[in-house]
């Protein structure tokens, strides 16, 4: 199983020749999945937050298409929640139409990683596009084959506009991958356990008990037409947002 490089594979470039802030700088990580290596630039000081760091939920997901050979040759693919890009730059490598998305203020380091790991001859395959969750999904397609979200269940406050842009998103052809990380003080055991299979027929499909990673394979449960989530349940899921969650294996790194 391929597993991420430890901190002292890490290096730091300053960030100033890019056009970033004078308190930016840009560490990168070193990765190697399906015969590609992988170096990955994560802007540090830009005010990216969780953004800005390679998680471990994003790695095992990668490891998972590793292990089981997955191919996405010819298939449509979104992935939610990109960061720095890790996994959908990886499912564009194996063949993937792939649509990265992620908050505005994000996309600048998406594009980094896209430019330095992907070759000219795959890049009309790939776009990088802002979604912010329960706003502007509806402007996206409903025909993806495959949604891929790692480590994208973290904070309670936005599980109802999550679960509102999967379940638009999501065809009854459509696989979803979901890879978190699951932690009790945010709510998302319940979230996985109960909410999700309301809409979806869940399946784990792989576990880390040491990180308490699971690996979700989803498909959407056949409803009837405009059986959409109300407006008035919207915030049902709604807690105090978590602010104490640190990358489990990269935190050391930048």
């Amino acid at each position: 199983m391929t597993t991420a490089l430890s901190p002292e594979h890490s290096s730091k470039d300053s960030a100033k020749e890019e056009n970033y802030s004078s308190s930016c700088y840009i560490s990168h990580n070193d990765f190697e999945f399906c015969g590609y290596s992988l170096k990955i630039a994560r802007i540090m000081g830009a005010k990216l937050g969780v953004s800005a760091y390679v998680w471990d939920a994003g790695v095992a997901l990668c490891q998972y298409f590793e292990k089981n050979n997955i191919s996405f040759t010819g298939k449509k693919v979104i992935e939610l929640g990109s960061g720095t890009g890790i996994v959908g730059i990886l499912a564009t490598l194996l063949g993937g139409d792939v649509t990265m998305t992620d908050k505005p203020n994000v996309l600048k380091q998406i594009e980094k990683n896209v430019s330095v790991n992907v070759p000219t001859a795959c890049s009309h395959r790939l776009k990088v596009r802002p979604l912010i969750w329960g706003e502007n999904h509806t402007t996206f397609p409903t025909d993806y084959d495959f949604i891929l979200g790692s480590d994208i269940v973290y904070s309670s406050v936005t599980y109802p506009a999550l679960l509102e842009t999967l379940r638009y998103l999501a065809n009854q052809g459509t696989t979803i991958y979901l890879c978190s990380e699951i932690r009790k003080r945010n709510g998302s055991p319940s979230f996985h356990e109960e909410r999700l299979p309301q809409y979806f027929n869940c399946q784990v499909v792989d576990r880390l008990e040491d990180k308490d990673i699971t690996l979700y394979k989803m498909t959407k449960i056949n409803t009837s037409p405009g059986d959409e989530l109300p407006s008035s349940n919207r915030n049902l899921l709604v807690t105090e947002p978590d602010t104490g969650i640190q990358p489990a294996s990269l935190s050391s790194s930048h």
